[in-house]
């Protein structure tokens, strides 16, 4: 039967063991086991690639109504499983035991069938993860945010650019009330240029500003 099949010694969570795939790097995932009855149940793990798992504990007993940890480590892989598809199964027996049995204590046909002792199973597979997948996302998440950066200073220079502009019409429109009040044919000629320069300026804050994004 499977872990979420209603055992009636134990149960196991979560029901499946999920591995993320980093190559050159463990990765572990804990089972919680807990004893659903008054009895005194000793537990056992196999799997059917005992070189590829260290599992700790793999044999114990849990004392009733009470529950333990059982840590499952995937050894460091060299190279992605093809398809990222796992075919490593887990089972995990369980029996009642004396009060007070140590694990040391257990006889060595404790999860022998045929030594006539009712023993349940419970089958966990396996499910691999591909680190590459929360990598993609966080690198969206950093060009979004810098997407945002970007923006927001575009932004911040199209207000600086409408101000600027603002200012040099004040400007100009001060330059023209002095030219009509003096009629010194060389100011006029000053006047000139600089009116000419502030245009030129202005026209080019004016298409930076009509150019810019909206953020809005």
């Amino acid at each position: 039967m499977s872990a979420g099949s209603g055992n009636r010694l134990i149960s196991i969570q979560p029901d499946e063991l999920k591995f993320q795939i980093e190559l050159e790097k463990q990765s572990f995932c804990d089972l919680k086991v807990a004893n659903n009855t008054e009895h005194h149940v000793a537990f056992k793990v196999k799997t059917t690639s005992p070189k590829k798992y260290f599992v700790r504990p793999n044999t114990g007993v849990v004392q009733p109504w009470d529950s333990c940890i059982i840590r499952v480590t995937l050894q460091a892989q060299r190279e992605y499983p093809a398809d990222m598809q796992c075919r490593d199964k887990f089972l995990l027996q369980s029996t009642i035991v004396p009060p007070n049995t140590d694990v040391d204590e257990l006889p060595a046909d404790a999860f022998n069938k045929d030594s006539g002792r009712a023993i349940e199973e419970c089958k966990l597979k396996v499910i691999y993860i591909s680190s590459t997948s929360s990598l993609g996302n966080s690198e969206d998440e950093k060009n979004s945010s810098q997407s945002s950066t970007a923006l927001q200073r575009l932004k911040e220079d199209r207000d600086m650019a409408i101000r600027q502009t603002h200012q040099l019409q004040q400007e100009l429109d001060m330059m023209k009330r002095r030219k009509y009040r003096k009629g010194d044919p060389g100011f006029s000629f000053t006047f000139a240029i600089f009116v000419g320069i502030v245009g030129i300026i202005a026209g080019f804050l004016l298409n930076f500003t009509l150019s810019s994004p909206s953020t809005e």
